[in-house]
């Protein structure tokens, strides 16, 4: 059985994060695990296991001929059976199917607006559904969404993992020791830093010596510009610190003393995983499956999304009673470590590898 994870980029999101893992966890498994980027490499590609077989494609259009055939050549070669094609890249898997058709294709969904699900663009999506052999969701509105939505008979619902590499230390965090909050996210508008950062302003007011880490790609777009003139119009340039892409997660998260997550719209968000992996405190909005990872008052907060009071109440809460918010650190910890680790979903992965490779 050989399995090649197919991602867009190596950039440090949640799909990208996701399907490395994959690749990393399977190599004892499998006669062969492989992951292929389709568009772009980044910063998850030093968290690659040696083992992993590895290949860029360096695509540059929608149909590239080029691309697909050293695609094809690298598949031939490997003797791989399965391609387990993660969010966008499932419509450069179904043209490799079509010019390859005893290839099994699982398509793993990953949309993180779960919240505006109704608008989400269907019919492309549809159609090529047809050539999956498997859909994989990460959570129950998807699930719905995909059995409502697509022609694929086989859909299930697999929770993501979390698995933190060893990375070699290289990030310091600005700030006071002991007084930081950490939003591990890539600056999309999703994610909502204005509703973060207006909270910030209320909490700087009462705790000024607590400063908020945002770790995440930077897009250089009208996003960022926005936001980073928010903080500079509020004189927050010294509360609040941008530090891009870092591959160095573990190393950064224990630095930090509080995570928070304060999201428009989710799917299960993997840096939420990440936090309480660790043991890191946790303040999120109620969206998406966010409800699955904090499950109870005890596991962290769980706040209305686009409520920056009810979010510097969360924050000050937790700076103002250091017991219990260490103790909520360690009770997710317990849920994450039970629930959302490769141990929790290895088998049924292989399952699904084996059932669609029997099919021949």
């Amino acid at each position: 059985m050989r399995v090649v994870q197919l991602i867009d980029t190596l950039n440090t999101g949640g799909a990208e994060r996701l399907a490395v893992s994959y690749a990393n966890l399977l190599t004892k498994d499998m006669k062969g695990s492989y992951l292929c980027t389709t568009r772009g490499e980044g910063l998850l590609k030093a968290t690659l296991n040696d083992e992993v077989g590895y290949l860029f494609l360096n695509r540059k259009y929608i149909i590239d001929f080029r691309a697909i055939a050293k695609f094809l050549s690298f598949i031939k070669k490997n003797k791989i059976t399965v391609v387990h094609a993660h969010a966008t890249s499932f419509f450069f898997a179904t043209v490799i199917k079509c010019c390859y058709p005893k290839l099994k294709i699982i398509w793993h969904d990953h949309y993180g607006k779960s919240e505006s699900l109704a608008k989400r663009p269907v019919l492309f999506i549809k159609y090529c559904s047809l050539l999956f052999n498997q859909i994989i969701v990460v959570n129950q509105k998807l699930l719905d969404w995909a059995s409502a939505k697509t022609w694929c008979e086989n859909i299930r619902y697999l929770p993501n993992i979390v698995t933190l590499d060893n990375c070699s230390p290289s990030t310091m965090l600005k700030g006071n020791s002991g007084k930081r909050i950490l939003c591990l996210a890539n600056l999309r508008p999703q994610k909502d830093h204005l509703n973060l950062f207006s909270a910030m302003l209320l909490v700087n007011k009462m705790y000024p010596d607590w400063t908020l880490h945002c770790v995440g790609l930077d897009f250089k777009d009208d996003y960022s510009r926005e936001i980073k003139q928010y903080v500079s119009a509020n004189n927050l340039e010294e509360v609040i610190y941008f530090y891009d892409s870092r591959s160095d997660i573990k190393n950064i998260i224990k630095q930090s003393d509080i995570g928070v997550l304060s999201s428009k719209s989710e799917g299960l968000p993997i840096t939420l995983l990440e936090y309480g992996f660790l043991g890191l405190p946790v303040i999120a909005t109620h969206v998406g499956n966010c409800e699955l990872v904090i499950t109870s008052d005890k596991m962290g907060q769980l706040i209305p999304s686009n409520d920056s009071k009810a979010l510097s109440k969360a924050l000050m809460y937790y700076i103002a009673h250091e017991t219990n918010r260490k103790a909520s650190g360690l009770y997710l910890k317990k849920h994450i470590q039970s629930q959302f680790t490769s141990n929790a979903i290895k088998g049924e992965l292989l399952k699904i590898y084996k059932k669609l490779t029997k099919l021949g």
